[in-house]
C-alpha cells in the first residue's frame, strides 16, 4: 500500500496545536490510583481520564467503547470482522513527588518541550495514537483489519485494566505500545516486586520515610531518632535539624526508573548508610538496616546474592522504592528486573536463606520475562517504517521495563522516546519530577505510527 508522507507531513502540522491541546486537557486530571469504588475500579480519577480520553476520540469522529471503566477503546472498522491490530496506551500516571517548578497537573510549554505529568508516560502518546486513527479516518485509508486505539486506566500499578480485557474481550492479532523507547522493544525482563520487613520493632528510630512508588527511584528519604549525645555532622546530601530531643535526616539523592538504575541514587541507601556510619540506631535496628545497606550497595543484586545474566537481556537490576513503618516494624519495598535465569520466587528464598534472621522477604507481584523473535512480520513492519523515516538503521533490543507488551499473546513496545538523542538539562524524564516530551518528537512518533498501521494491513495474521 502506497504512503503518501508529505500528505501525512500536512495533517500533523494542520492538528499540531489540537494534539497540544488534547494532551493537556488529560494532564489536567491527576489520574493516580485512588480506593477502588462502585463503577470507578482504580479510583476517580483514573476513571475520569479514561472518560476524558474517550470523549477526545470522539470529538475527533471515532467510535468508541468504555469496557467497564477499566480500559476504554476508539475504533475504525476494518473488512476483516474476526482481527484487528491496536495501539495500547495509558492514562493512569505515577504520583508526583516534590520539586516541581509549575504544577505537574498544569501543562506548560517551553523551548519546544511540554512538561507535566504524563506527556511522555502516557496521556502524550495517548493522544498521538487517537489522532493516528483520525489521519486513517480522514483520508478514507482502506482498512483490512480493524484498528483501536486502547486506552488503559492501571499501567503502573499492576496492569489490571488489560487483564481484564483480555478476559472479557478478544486479544488483538498484533499490538504495539508506544510506552518505551525508539525503536523497538521485542523482549522485557521479568518484574518483581516484593518487600523486606524487620523482625525488630523501632527503638531510637521514630519515624523513617521514603519513595513514592516500588518502581521509583526516590531522590529524597527522611529519618527521625531519638538523639543521644553529640550530633553528627552534616554531609553534602543529608541535613540535620534538632529538636525536643529528636534529630530530623533529610537525605537527597537522583531520581530515576527503576528498570534503569544507571547514574542514579537512592535517597533510602543514603540515609541508611548515614545512620549506620554514625551509629544512630539500636543494634537490633543496625543488623536490619545492615540488609537494606547491601541491598542498595549495587542496583544489580551483588550486594544480597541475587545477581543474574542470562547474556539474552541485560543483567538483573534491584532498587528499594519505599520504606517505612507499618504495624511495629520496618519495611523496605523491592523491584527487580530480571532475565530469564532466575525466578521471583528464586529472589524471595535467596534474600530469607542469607538473612533470614534479621528480615522476613515477601513477594508481592511479579510478571514473567517475555520474547519475541525478531524476524516476524508484523516486527519487521515495525522496525523498517521507523528507519525508513527516520533514515537511521536502528536495531531491535530488549529492556527491563514492563509495559502492556507482555500481556499481550502478539505484542511489542514501540517509542516513543529517544533517549540516545540529547535533550535539555532542565527537562525530566518519566517518573520524574518535571517530566516533559519534546514536541517534535512526539510529532515524528506520530508519522511513524500512521505509516506503521498502514502498512501492518498488508501483514498476514
Amino acid at each position: 500500500m502506497e504512503i503518501n508522507l508529505k500528505d501525512i507531513d500536512l495533517f500533523i502540522e494542520e492538528n499540531k496545536d489540537n494534539i497540544l491541546r488534547d494532551i493537556g486537557r488529560l494532564v489536567a486530571v491527576p489520574s493516580i490510583e485512588g480506593e477502588p469504588e462502585e463503577g470507578a475500579p482504580f479510583g476517580k480519577e483514573p476513571k475520569k481520564a479514561l472518560e476524558l480520553g474517550l470523549e477526545i476520540a470522539e470529538e475527533l469522529g471515532l467510535g468508541t467503547r468504555n469496557c467497564e471503566n477499566y480500559i476504554g477503546y476508539a475504533e475504525l472498522p476494518g473488512e476483516d470482522k474476526e482481527k484487528y491490530i491496536a495501539t495500547v496506551t495509558h492514562l493512569d500516571v505515577v504520583p508526583v513527588g516534590e520539586g516541581w517548578t509549575k504544577s505537574p497537573f498544569e501543562m506548560w510549554e517551553k523551548d519546544g518541550y511540554i512538561i507535566g505529568r504524563g506527556v511522555m508516560d502516557d496521556k502524550g502518546p495517548s493522544v498521538v495514537c487517537l489522532y493516528a486513527l483520525k489521519y486513517l479516518k480522514e483520508k478514507n485509508v482502506p482498512l483490512r483489519y480493524s484498528v483501536r486505539a486502547l486506552l488503559g486506566a492501571n499501567e503502573e500499578t499492576g496492569m489490571g485494566d488489560v487483564q481484564y480485557y483480555l478476559k472479557n474481550y478478544p486479544a488483538p492479532a498484533f499490538a504495539f505500545s508506544p510506552d518505551s523507547d525508539f525503536p523497538v522493544c521485542n523482549g522485557e525482563k521479568g518484574i518483581y516486586q516484593g518487600m523486606i520487613y524487620s523482625k525488630c520493632a523501632p527503638e531510637r528510630i521514630v519515624s523513617i520515610e521514603g519513595g513514592m512508588a516500588f518502581n521509583v527511584i526516590p531522590d529524597k528519604a527522611t529519618a527521625v531518632l531519638k538523639c543521644e549525645g553529640k550530633l553528627p555532622e552534616e554531609t553534602e546530601s543529608v541535613k540535620i535539624s534538632a529538636k525536643d530531643g529528636l534529630i530530623t535526616l533529610n537525605a537527597t539523592g537522583k531520581a530515576g526508573h527503576a528498570s534503569m538504575p544507571e547514574g542514579k541514587i537512592n535517597a533510602i541507601g543514603v540515609l541508611v548508610n548515614y545512620i549506620l556510619d554514625n551509629n544512630l540506631c539500636s543494634e537490633a535496628e543496625a543488623e536490619y538496616l545492615s540488609v537494606l545497606k547491601a541491598l542498595h550497595s549495587c542496583p544489580y543484586g551483588t550486594g544480597i546474592g541475587v545477581d543474574a545474566d542470562d547474556k539474552k537481556f541485560s543483567p538483573l537490576t534491584i532498587v528499594g522504592g519505599i520504606i517505612g513503618i507499618k504495624d511495629g516494624k520496618f519495611f523496605q519495598s523491592l523491584d527487580s528486573r530480571y532475565p530469564t535465569n532466575t525466578s521471583g520466587a528464586q529472589i524471595t528464598a535467596t534474600i530469607n536463606e542469607k538473612f533470614g534472621e534479621h528480615c522476613v522477604c515477601e513477594t508481592v507481584a511479579e510478571m514473567e520475562p517475555f520474547y519475541i523473535e525478531p524476524d516476524s512480520p508484523e516486527i519487521q513492519t515495525c522496525i523498517n517504517t521507523y528507519n525508513e523515516i527516520t533514515g537511521e538503521k536502528a536495531e531491535l533490543y530488549t529492556m527491563g521495563g514492563g509495559t502492556y507488551a507482555r500481556d499481550f499473546p502478539n505484542a511489542v513496545s514501540f517509542g516513543p522516546e529517544h533517549p540516545e538523542r540529547p535533550m535539555s538539562e532542565w527537562v525530566g524524564a518519566v517518573h520524574c519530577v518535571d517530566e516533559g516530551a519534546s514536541v517534535e518528537f512526539l510529532l515524528e512518533a506520530l508519522k511513524i505510527y500512521i505509516a506503521t498501521l498502514i502498512r501492518l494491513q498488508e501483514v498476514e495474521f
